[in-house]
Order: structure tokens, then C-alpha cells, then sequence
């Protein structure tokens, strides 16, 4: 498989994989602005203005940009997230050109009707509703603001009901203005796909483009703390969290191997000793996230609201034995995880565009995915422990908690436990 990347005179960059034997391409145009590039007033208007790509542009009704791309047994979606957003299309070989004729439109000449932002304010406020209703949804917002608070990186994407219902359309062009310049644009391209052709389609659609960068991300400065709510729900839920490298600190693999050690699947520590051996919860995990520049490990469980202040010491103890007994099978097991987890997920072609996309974004080029393999396969032992070992004496953690908590044990108590 092939990567090719090219960068226009006003820094739109162009990156494409061709997938011999594929008869589908998966496009999209991926931009450096999410939630951590909002200011305070804007939170939420990332995603605000995701959802108005699709409700027309000065070429095409909403009604058309569907039936565009469907007419010819396509799709299109888009999503926020807090570094990125993405509108990407996946469609046949012979389509290519039609798709990001669409995307390319959509992201550069929307109308922001007022009518449409009307009914789409209202969908918006639906879908805040319904995440505040999904309690092991809302709880990664809150250990979010916990862990980084006062910060945009730390606010929710969706944004708060009353900042969303305020949004008009003049906020929605500033944001584009600030934050929608080509150099914060990558087209990313991966599947039945010619390079050249995808060059020379974008030299004539974003070549124009005037280059105006907008400020670079404040960097996040990892805070910590708790937040509790009681609420008379069925399941308790509880999340930490810990400092953990970003996407440019090598240490990232020795993060991703620990939390797959410890919380990663069915082998793992957390799941054997609290779900299997002592029945203490259904569902229980750990997993490492990472940004451009800091990163969090993150432990998560639902379980009842007596269970849980033993729940929530038992794996206070597993973190802390876990950073001192972790042995070279575990430790080769979650590698050979975290290389089959890339590689499968590799298979499609959007999960191809998407890893370019974040790999440009990052390091603006793509590491050959042996290179990635091989920073894998030289995480140790050694490297995993010492990882965890910094990671049990880091303060502050954080702490978010949700449903029948009074009896939970505060974060304080917590990391005692670690540190005794």
C-alpha cells in the first residue's frame, strides 16, 4: 500500500492511500478545529457548525447534499471531536470526484440559513438532552472538566443548552473565519483512489484559498479533582483518571500496553479480579487517550451503590499491584492486542483516511505502519512498569461520580490507597 502526501502553496495538505484491490474510496476533509479551539463563549459551536454543513450550501439544498451522495450508493456523515472535525464520504471508485465535489462544498460555501439553524438548534438541544440521560456517557464529560478544568479541552463538545441556544449565524461565520483556513484542512483520501487526479481536483477547489491561521490550541495543563452527583439511578458509575503521554511522547505505547494489562478485555486484571472472581460489577474497563500534547488513562465501572465503595478500593489495588508485578506475558499479550486492534481496524478504508488525517494533523507525515509496529514490539516490560509506577504517584487524579455515590470514597481516599 501506497501513501502519498502533497501540500498546496497555502498549506492545504493532500494525503492518499491506494488499497490495490479495492473498488471503494473512503474521503474526507479533516480540520485542526474541535472543542479545545473554542473559547468559552463558543463551546459547543464546533459541533453546531458540523451540524450545519449538511443543511446547505450555495449550491445545493440539505435535501440534495443527501441525495447526491445516496442517488449514487454513498454516504456521508461527519463528527467533533476536540482536536479535529471531520466530514468524509465513502463511496465507488468512479465516484471519487463526485464525493469531494460534496464535501469540499459543503465545508466551503455553507449558507447557515437562519430557518435551517433554527431546526437544527432544536435537534442539537435534543441530542444534549440525551446524552444527559446516558449516565455512562455524561460521566466522561464530567471526569473531562474534572481533569481539566477551566480549560477548553475540558468542556464538553456538545456544548451547554443555554451557549448552544444562543448561537446565531454571524458566530458560526467568525468561527469559520478564525478556525477554516486551508492550513488547518487535510484531505484525506484512502481506497480506489489515483493521487494525482485527488491533486489536481484540489489545486482547482482549495488552491484559491487565502492561508490565515488561526491560534494554536492553549496547551492543556492537567488539573484533576472530583465530581459527584447522587441521583437515584439503577448503577453507580464511576470513572478516574490519570495524566498519560499525548500522541508526540514515545511513552504513549507503554500507556496504551498498561491499560490494556489492566483493564483492556476479558484476560485482563480489573475484569478477572472484580467482574469474574468477585461478581462486583458487569462492566469495567481501562483505556489510554491521547491528544496533541497530554493524554489521560482512564478507568471505568457501573455496579450497584453498596458495591461500590469496594469496588472503587479493590481497583485502587490492582492499579498499584499491577505497576509492580506486571510480567512479560501480560505485557506480550496486550502488545500482540494493540497491534491486531490497528491492523484490523485497518482494513477499511475510512479507518485508513481517518489514521492519516490524525498522523498529518500530528507529525505532518505517515509513519509506514512498521515503524509503528516496531515502537510496539520495543515497549518492555520494564517500560510498562515504570510507566505505571510514575503513573501511581502522580497527583492530582481525577474523580467523576455518578448515581446512588454517598458512600463512595472520595478522590483523596483513593490515592492514598495508592500511595500507602
Amino acid at each position: 500500500m501506497s501513501v502519498e502526501l502533497h501540500r498546496l502553496d497555502n498549506g492545504f495538505r493532500i494525503v492518499t492511500e491506494a488499497m490495490p484491490g479495492m473498488k471503494s474510496a473512503a474521503i474526507g476533509i479533516w480540520v485542526t478545529a474541535g472543542g479545545r479551539h473554542e473559547r468559552l463563549e463558543q463551546n459547543g459551536i464546533a459541533h453546531f457548525l458540523e451540524h450545519m454543513a449538511f443543511k446547505g450550501t450555495a449550491r445545493r439544498s440539505a435535501l440534495q447534499i443527501a441525495e447526491t451522495i445516496e442517488d449514487v450508493g454513498g454516504y456521508i456523515n461527519a463528527y467533533t471531536s476536540r482536536e479535529m472535525t471531520a466530514y468524509y464520504a465513502r463511496v465507488l471508485e468512479t465516484d471519487v470526484p463526485l464525493a469531494l465535489d460534496v464535501i469540499s462544498d459543503i465545508v466551503l460555501n455553507p449558507v447557515f440559513d437562519p430557518a435551517e439553524i433554527e431546526v437544527e438548534r432544536g435537534v442539537i438541544l435534543q441530542e444534549i438532552g440525551q446524552a444527559m440521560d446516558t449516565p455512562d456517557d455524561v460521566i466522561f464529560d464530567w471526569l473531562q472538566e474534572a481533569a481539566f478544568p477551566e480549560q477548553a479541552i475540558g468542556r464538553p463538545i456538545l456544548g451547554p443548552a443555554e451557549r448552544v441556544s444562543s448561537f446565531d449565524r454571524d458566530d458560526l461565520f467568525k468561527f469559520v473565519r478564525e478556525q477554516y483556513a486551508p492550513d488547518q484542512m487535510i484531505l484525506s483520501v484512502a481506497g480506489a483512489v489515483d493521487h494525482e487526479e485527488i491533486v489536481r481536483l484540489s489545486e482547482a477547489i482549495f488552491g484559491g484559498l487565502a492561508p490565515s491561521k488561526g491560534d494554536a490550541a492553549t496547551p492543556a495543563q492537567f488539573g484533576g479533582g472530583e465530581r459527584r452527583e447522587e441521583k437515584a439511578l439503577e448503577q453507580a458509575h464511576i470513572a478516574i483518571g490519570f495524566e498519560s503521554p499525548g500522541y508526540r511522547d514515545p511513552a504513549r505505547y507503554a500507556a496504551q500496553i498498561f491499560a490494556s494489562t489492566l483493564g483492556g478485555g476479558m484476560s485482563s486484571r480489573l475484569f478477572q479480579e472484580i467482574r469474574e472472581k468477585r461478581g462486583l460489577c458487569y462492566s469495567i474497563f481501562a483505556q489510554a487517550g491521547a491528544y496533541a500534547d497530554t493524554g489521560m488513562l482512564t478507568i471505568y465501572a457501573g455496579t450497584s451503590g453498596e458495591e461500590l465503595p469496594a469496588l472503587a478500593e479493590l481497583t485502587m489495588d490492582e492499579l498499584k499491584r499491577a505497576a509492580h508485578d506486571m510480567t512479560p506475558t501480560e505485557v506480550a499479550r496486550a502488545r500482540a492486542q494493540l497491534k491486531a486492534g490497528m491492523l484490523m481496524g485497518l482494513e477499511s478504508p475510512l479507518s485508513r483516511a481517518e489514521r492519516q488525517a490524525r498522523l498529518v494533523a500530528t507529525w505532518d507525515r505517515v509513519p509506514e505502519l512498521e515503524e509503528t509496529i516496531a515502537r510496539i514490539d520495543a515497549t518492555t516490560t520494564t517500560d510498562v512498569c515504570d510507566f505505571a509506577g510514575s503513573l501511581i504517584l502522580k497527583s492530582p487524579a481525577a474523580l467523576a461520580l455518578y448515581g446512588p455515590v454517598a458512600n463512595a470514597p472520595d478522590l483523596a481516599a483513593l490515592q492514598g490507597r495508592l500511595a500507602a
